[in-house]
């Protein structure tokens, strides 16, 4: 049987209208959340994960804005997504960008038919994600939805969707 997987990145409550929202993010939480709730196949989430001490990592020395910090509410999943978890959800708390605990999980998947991408921000984690998993699996089909995802800004948005075109991921 083949299988396909949704990956929703980062939607976190930072993300969305925390210290780092923007209205682009909060309008497609209820795209996502549909989304999700017509997804044939497995549902995976990712979380932006820092500690404490972020302001001094080489991210936090960049973006000097402390957010998902572990435990804190802007790290949770925002809760309309939440609530469409179950108990087998699993949920990869990446402390960077990308995820290559993610890829790795994806690449024990026997029959993987398609990854297709929902999230933030579009024009780096949802992008780095994208390039993580097409990088560990060439030959599996990669798309990513765009009236699921939010930039930075509307502009770093459609750059990183083009970016993605370029590299053979399939925005839908």
């Amino acid at each position: 049987m083949t299988k396909k997987v949704l990956a929703v990145i980062d939607m976190q409550n930072d993300f969305i209208d925390g210290v780092l929202g923007t209205k682009e993010a909060v309008a497609i939480v209820d795209n996502v959340a549909d989304a999700i709730k017509n997804f044939d196949g497995e549902v995976l989430y990712t979380r932006d994960t820092h500690s404490e001490n972020y302001l001094s990592t080489q991210e936090g020395k960049n973006l000097p804005v402390e957010h998902c910090i572990k435990g804190t509410h802007g790290w949770e999943i925002c809760d309309t997504l939440k609530a469409l978890q179950t108990a087998q959800t699993r949920i990869f708390d990446k402390p960077a960008f990308g995820s290559t605990e993610l890829a790795e999980y994806l690449a024990t998947m026997e029959d993987l038919e398609s990854v297709t991408l929902v999230g933030l921000c579009t024009d780096i984690c949802v992008i780095s994600n994208a390039m993580v998993i097409k990088a560990k699996l060439p030959e599996v089909p990669v798309y990513v939805m765009e009236n699921c995802c939010a930039g930075v800004t509307p502009q770093s948005h459609t750059n990183a969707l083009e970016a993605m075109k370029m590299c053979q991921v399939a925005v839908i």
